[in-house]
This record gives structure tokens, sequence and C-alpha cells, in this order.
């Protein structure tokens, strides 16, 4: 499908590249959450022996007809409402034509001219600015099923078991204009499919595959000619995948060279790119409505039905953040990144009534050691209720920022603890008494002259050694906002 239809976003001069404006567009199929395929009652679990779930509908063999999954149609129609499309009261379903090994029967069943899902937008954040990328349309087509290279040697293996798979393929404008902005796109689109629970959005299975249109122009010159790369399977692949593209074509026009429209492969070992094919278009496909299926009608009370049943949407719900929470926008969209996410920073919240701190521990110090390890929020050693604790002990001045990362490694290495017996343990408590942190203040004072004089003199810096100073005689134990309403109170 062509991504290139509409062309309406200024280029950027920060964004050139080489004096040249990128232009992207996404296709993405995202495999549809039913039990059985698209037409057929066959199976689509994944990693059965191969063949061993291809029906005679997959295969469109003499005497077979295909039936329409009702569950894949209401999945459609929910990720149009996730995104604010048209439903299409009447789609149509059409033949795709072309021979390759693995489509037997020789045509795909998808939409053409009239699909299920119209229109609509994905918002997301890049860094701290807010990005739309406007979808064309979002249809519902059956999967082919794969061919096999490694395991036979001089001779190719087919296996069918994907053969009738229910995909939804989605489809941009072409208004991404950086590889840092299309992947926040498809980690955006692929949290909307997982989080409505239409897809597993499980990337390696191939049940998530983006398709990247990549082409380069000078500022206010018309469309480049793109080439697609296809089944980009990892985010990180994305982007090194669109960056190489990028500047592969940009040297080609440097030299004189016209880009040919075609697919094109990635390959991570080389980090490069390589042509697959010319590009076909529409006409080379031959579509033709499908004459043993007739026209999709979606009646307005089924769309409803299906919104009522549907999940708070995370767009919805990062409102709901800022609103009942009182938490900033990019927060509220950073907490919501996950279903999961967002459950756990709403039970701590709930449990310590401190919204803004224990979104800053769960942006900050929870992100960073699930990084690290390589794991989502599931696998957080340290529960919702414990958080609260820390937080609520920050709070209420027990103990300091820096004391409460103590606390919080021993959590993360022992699960079982409790932060009021960490905090105990290690003596961690915050120094409240004012009578013995005056006297530290005073000594601190007497001993370092130079600093209180430079602080009079007008040199703030100096107030910082002298707070340094304080810290260190109290062992850390000191309240940092006692420490500078103390030493300002007596240098005043």
């Amino acid at each position: 499908m062509n991504t290139a239809v509409q062309d309406k976003k200024p280029a950027t001069a920060s964004l050139l590249v080489m004096g040249y404006e990128v232009v992207i567009g996404f296709e993405t199929h995202a495999q549809l959450s039913t039990q059985s395929k698209i037409f057929s009652r066959a199976p689509t679990a994944f990693g059965a022996e191969a063949n061993t779930q291809a029906c005679a509908v997959d295969l469109a063999l003499p005497g077979t007809l295909p039936v329409m999954n009702k569950g894949a149609v209401e999945r459609a129609i929910e990720f149009g409402l996730a995104v604010g499309s048209h439903i299409a009261e009447r789609s149509v379903f059409a033949r795709k034509n072309y021979f390759y090994p693995d489509l037997p029967k020789g045509y795909q069943i998808s939409q053409f001219e009239i699909p299920v899902v119209q229109g609509g937008a994905v918002e997301f954040y890049l860094g701290d600015e807010k990005k739309s990328v406007r979808l064309v349309r979002a249809h519902l087509e059956e999967d082919a099923g794969k061919s096999l290279h490694e395991d036979f040697i001089g001779q190719t293996g087919i296996d069918l078991n994907r053969a009738g798979t229910p995909l939804l393929e989605i489809v941009t404008e072409p208004d991404m204009r950086s590889s840092l902005e299309a992947v926040a796109y498809a980690r955006e689109l692929h949290k909307i499919v997982t989080w409505i629970g239409i897809c597993d959005g499980n990337m390696q299975e191939g049940s998530f595959r983006c398709d990247a249109n990549v082409s380069v122009r000078k500022p206010g010159q018309p469309l480049g000619t793109r080439r697609e790369i296809k089944n980009l399977n990892s985010f990180k692949f994305m982007q090194q995948a669109i960056d190489y593209e990028i500047r592969w074509q940009i040297e080609e026009l440097e030299d004189g060279r016209a880009i040919q429209q075609a697919t094109v492969l990635f390959n991570p070992d080389t980090g490069e790119t390589r042509a697959m094919r010319t590009k076909e278009d529409a006409a080379d496909y031959r579509y033709f409505p499908d004459p043993d299926l007739p026209p999709l009608v979606i009646a307005p009370e089924w769309v409803e039905r299906v919104r009522a049943g549907m999940t708070e949407l995370p767009r919805v719900m990062a409102q709901r953040f800022v609103t009942d929470y009182g938490l900033p926008d990019y927060d509220a969209t950073a907490l919501t990144q996950s279903r999961e996410v967002a459950a756990y920073f709403e039970a701590a919240t709930q449990a310590c009534g401190q919204p803004k701190l224990v979104g800053n521990w769960i942006m900050g110090e929870v992100s960073r050691r699930l990084n690290l390890a390589e794991a989502d929020i599931g696998a957080c050693p340290v529960t919702p209720k414990q958080l609260a604790q820390l937080v609520s002990r920050i709070q209420d001045g027990t103990i300091s920022n820096n004391a409460a990362r103590q606390v919080f490694d021993a959590l993360w290495s022992n699960p079982e603890g409790a932060v009021d017996a960490i905090i105990e343990a290690k003596g961690l408590k915050q120094m409240n008494d004012t009578g013995a942190l005056e006297k530290i203040v005073d000594t601190v004072l007497a001993a370092n002259p130079k600093n209180v004089a430079e602080f009079r003199a007008g040199n703030t810096k100096a107030l910082n050694a002298l707070v340094g100073q304080i810290m260190k005689g109290s062992q850390g134990k000191a309240n940092p906002q006692q420490v500078n309403a103390l030493l300002l109170q007596k240098l005043a």
C-alpha cells in the first residue's frame, strides 16, 4: 500500500540530513488475537509442527468457502475506536493476486477500495514534544504461509500454518521526519494494540511486523521515490535500518543516480539494507471483489456494543491521571505506557497519597533497574505497597532521598524486607533534632571562615560547600531542608 498519499507537513530545518528532508510512512501488520483463522476454524497457535494448522479453506481447495471470523471484525472495530477512526458501515473484501510459493491459492484475501477502519491518528511524545501521525486506513486480511530456507540444503520448505491467520494492516500518512519519530510511533502503536488486547505484540514471533516506507527530498520538492523496508521485527533494528536507508538514498542522489522503487530487507549482521524485488503497485495485484465473500456490514449498534466492552484507553487514562492526580502531561503519558505500569502507579499512589513522588520513582529508579535487567514491571521485586511506604518515609522526613535509594537497593535484593525495619537496621533516619543539628552547623561555620566570608560577599556557591561539610558531620543524616534553613538564618 502506498503511504505517500498526502503531504502537508512542512520541512523543519533542524531535521534536515545533509540538506535533505526525510519522509517516512508505515505499514504495520498486527496479528489479531483470535483463537482461529480469519476465514476458517483452523487454530492460530504459534510453534506447532509445520503444516498441521492449515485446513482446506485456508488453501482454497475446490469446494471450500471462506466464512468471516466475527472476533477478527470486533478487534478491528476496537482498534478503530482506540485511534479515533471512522468504522465503515459497509466494507468489501478483495482478492490480491500474486504468485509466491507460500501462497498456494495464488491470491490473498484483503481489503482494497473500502477498508473497515478509515482515518484516525496515533499521538505520542518524542522527548517533551507531542507528535501526531495520521492514519490512512486499517484493513483486515489473511496472512500467507512461510518459506523455510535454513533447514533444507539447496531447497526451500513451505510451512502453511500461518496461511489464513487474521491480520490488521495499519497504514499511515507519510508524516514522520526521522528514525526517532518513526520508532516512537511504532512503540506507541504497539502499546495501543497490546493495551486493548487485540494483538499480543510479540515481534519475534511475527505478531507485530512493521514495514517502513522511506524517501528523501530537498525541502519544498515533491515526494521522492520510496523504498519499503520489510518485516522489521525489533525497535532497535527499525532505527538502524531507517538510518542506513536514509544515508544510502542521499548518497545515491548526490552521486547523480535515481532511486528505484523497491522492497528491501535489513540485515542486522551487516547493518545494511538490500533490494529484494522491485516494488509492486496496486495495478500489479489485479484487485477485484472476492466472489465468495459478501460485503462486511457493521451496524452502529454493533460498534456501540464493542465500545461499551472496551477497557479504559491509554490516552483517556493519561488524561485522568492529569485530572485526578495533578500529574504533568508528560508524566501521565509515561506512566500509561502499559496497563501494568499504570496499575502499579495507581496501587502505590492510593497507598500513600503522593502521586508525583510515586511517579518520579517509577520513571526513575524503578525503570532504570528494570531496563538494566531487561525486564518489565511485572518482574519488579519491589511491590507497590513497599514503594508507597518508602515514599511516605521520604515525605514525612524520616529519611533523605539518598537514604531512600539505599532502602530501595535493599528491597530490590530482598523483596521480603520491610521499609521501616531496613531504615532501623541501617541507621538511616534523618537527624531531626534541631539542637544537635545546630551544634554541627556552629562547628562547621567556625571551621570554615573563608566559606562564610565568601558567601557574605555574594558568592552563593560557598553555601554548597558548607552544606556538604554539615552533611558529612551528620554522617548524611541531617535533613537538607533544615540544614539550608538553619545556615541561612545564621549567615544572615
